[in-house]
């Protein structure tokens, strides 16, 4: 059985679309590479230079209040008190390169496909209108 925070459709439903970026939560991320937030943040901050603003960015508490009221996110809690950081794709791939885990690499890599694939389809599905 596969884990479905790990397979496409799973990884799929944690992607959101936050001021026009496509994003994942830093806990999602932090969960699917084997690791827990608050460490996952840390590399960040030692990293700083490495996470500008398109790859990365904190959420509003209004952000974070309308994830709530569209029930993306079940509480304030699930996020453990914090206003939460998003990646961007480009963000995630340099995640990879701080957490440093076979995992994270691993999972970074599958979660690029994920977004490559999300890409094609709206492609395809434009070609689709645009033709028919």
């Amino acid at each position: 059985m596969k884990n479905e925070l790990t397979d496409d459709a799973g990884i799929a439903e944690k992607i959101y679309l936050i001021r026009g970026v496509k994003v994942m939560i830093d806990r999602d991320l932090a969960e699917m590479y084997g690791t827990i937030p608050k460490r996952l943040r840390q590399q960040v901050k030692r990293n700083e230079e490495r996470f500008p603003e398109h790859f990365m960015f904190q959420l509003t508490d209004e952000e974070v209040d309308i994830m709530v009221s569209q029930n993306v996110i079940p509480s304030r809690q699930y996020l453990g008190g914090t206003r939460p950081y998003v990646f961007s794709e480009h963000g995630i791939l340099m995640l990879a390169n701080v957490i440093k885990s076979q995992m994270a690499i691993a999972m970074s890599i599958k979660i690029i496909e994920v977004f490559v694939k999300l890409r094609e389809m709206l492609i395809t599905q434009k070609d689709l209108l645009l033709n028919g």
